[in-house]
């Protein structure tokens, strides 16, 4: 394995306490909230190796849904949720066909 020399300062490192803030010179240093706000705003969310957010999300190009409050028996539920994720749309998509049904 090939090591490189390492240029962190471990004895400065060590020696701070719980804490203590970080020593840091520029001005949005990790002791800049607002930096911080910002630099985590706009950062990857990863989870297991995939990219889940990526900043903030964007205008819609198509009108989006709408939020709505819906009781539908257990049936309905498991019979969706065990088609694996996107469950809640494939509900929107087999609603929206029985609409076009009937017109």
């Amino acid at each position: 394995m090939n090591k490189t020399q390492s240029k962190t300062d471990w004895d400065r490192v060590k020696a701070l306490k719980e804490g203590d803030k970080i020593p840091y010179e520029p001005a949005d240093g990790p002791n800049d909230a607002e930096a911080t706000r910002a630099w985590f705003a706009q950062a990857d969310l990863v989870r297991m190796d995939k990219v889940v957010r990526r900043g903030r999300r964007g205008p819609q190009k198509a009108p989006t849904k709408k939020l709505v409050s819906l009781r539908l028996s257990p049936e309905v539920i498991d019979h969706f949720k065990a088609t694996g994720p996107g469950w809640q749309t494939r509900i929107d998509s087999t609603l929206l066909k029985s609409i076009k049904k009937r017109a």
